[in-house]
């Protein structure tokens, strides 16, 4: 059945391209990328087919589309990838009427709604023995009443803070929003809840200690747990450098896999005893006062930079499509190969790892030919994307240049 697979991605981003290379990659198809306007990571391809729709904020508009899409395709055997939490949660709200045409392999509505908050998800991890940064929650739920005040923070500064939900945070608009905040001040907390309470925000900020260190203590983790409740991918990397414009503010930019068994075993823990089912994506720091892995959330999908894993070898759209396509159980893979993820240019990536071990192993890796971009597909160089690519490792200097110049001993 594989053979019929026909993908259908809703976004536009770097980490749907990277889902229809891995689909093109594994199984030869185009896929259907649904949207509200073709971005540059996906124009002009060879292997997507982009189908627009007037309003790519509206869900009503999004599931119509998907609806005629299917219905374009009835010989197909339809699967429905989304790659931003807000995505996710409008397919899960109309599985009732995607399933039916689509395989959704998301979770359910109940267990999206606990881990997609970053406060119950810290919740579960400190019941089941995973450590995370101490967290606190404000609750803008009253904030459009008279007299609300936000509950005070005792957490230590400098802090962090950041959307309990990114899906309840995506349509909220305010001068110096970012996706996470680095507070220094009580002052500056106040002046943030302020913003918020203005904008109409109404729910949950969490609050959470900084933990130290910069870039180079990040790591990413992908998973996949199969319709039976089993874990059979697991990849984790060890995150060079982050984006820091402030809407990327944490996605990694550059990566290596490399196998880090005793945080893989505790996501698997996670993962089983929450019942999750399809794919997840972890961003971890190692704490470097005691060596301890801070998880700090799961994104209920496979991750903007999810390349990372097909390009160390292990394609997760085959994981998918053997499970939810032709129904068969695979063997459980860590996956083992080293390789560099980068959407840098490499001499612009050498700038920012400072350690010397770290730094002769990402040389290595560039010395032997085993760097991965995820826009830089042979089978879909034409000119006008080639031209997209350069002009976009470009666009990487300027905003290092103005974001993030030097090295901090933090990250922001």
């Amino acid at each position: 059945m594989s053979e019929q697979v026909q993908p259908v991605i809703l976004g536009a981003d770097i980490g749907v391209y990277a889902l229809a290379r891995s689909f093109h990659e594994a199984y030869g198809v185009r896929s259907i990328v649904v949207s509200g306007a073709a971005l540059g990571p996906v124009a002009h391809s060879q292997i997507i087919d982009n189908v627009l729709v007037e309003d790519g904020h509206d869900p009503r508009q999004l599931v119509d589309r998907l609806l005629s899409v299917a219905a374009e395709h009835p010989d197909k055997r339809l699967v429905l990838m989304a790659n931003s939490d807000w995505l996710v949660r409008v397919v899960v709200q109309h599985r009732a009427e995607l399933e039916p045409h689509y395989v959704v392999p998301f979770l359910s509505a109940d267990l999206l709604e606990r881990i997609s908050d970053k406060a119950t998800f810290a919740e579960i991890c400190q019941d089941l023995g995973i450590s995370v940064p101490r967290t606190l929650v404000q609750d803008f739920a009253g904030a459009g009443e008279d007299g609300w005040q936000p509950e005070p923070v005792d957490i230590a500064y400098p802090l962090i803070a950041k959307a309990a939900s990114s899906a309840d945070y995506q349509d909220v608009e305010f001068a110096g929003k970012k996706k996470v905040f680095e507070i220094q001040t009580a002052a500056e907390l106040d002046e943030l809840w302020a913003s918020l309470r203005a904008a109409g925000f109404r729910g949950r900020f969490v609050v959470q200690e900084l933990i130290p260190g910069d870039d180079t203590q990040m790591r990413s983790i992908t998973a996949y747990v199969d319709s039976r409740g089993s874990t059979t991918l697991l990849c984790s990397a060890h995150v060079l450098l982050e984006e820091h414009t402030p809407s990327g503010l944490g996605n990694p930019a550059a990566m290596v896999t490399t196998r880090i068994e005793p945080m893989l075993d505790q996501a698997r823990h996670f993962l089983k005893s929450t019942g999750y089912i399809g794919f997840a994506n972890f961003d971890v720091k190692v704490d470097p006062r005691d060596g301890s892995f801070r998880f700090f959330e799961v994104n209920p999908r496979i991750g903007r930079n999810n390349y990372y894993v097909t390009a160390a070898g292990a394609n997760p759209m085959r994981f998918l499509v053997a499970d939810r396509v032709d129904g068969r159980a695979v063997e459980p893979m860590i996956v083992d190969e080293e390789v560099l993820y980068s959407i840098l240019p490499n001499s612009l990536l050498l700038k920012y790892v400072l350690d010397p071990a770290l730094r002769a192993k990402v040389q290595g890796l560039i010395r032997a030919g085993k760097v991965v971009h995820p826009l830089r597909y042979a089978k879909d160089g034409s000119p006008r994307r080639l031209a997209y690519v350069a002009a976009a490792l470009l666009n990487q200097v300027r905003k290092f240049r103005r974001y993030y110049p030097e090295v901090t001993g933090t990250g922001f």
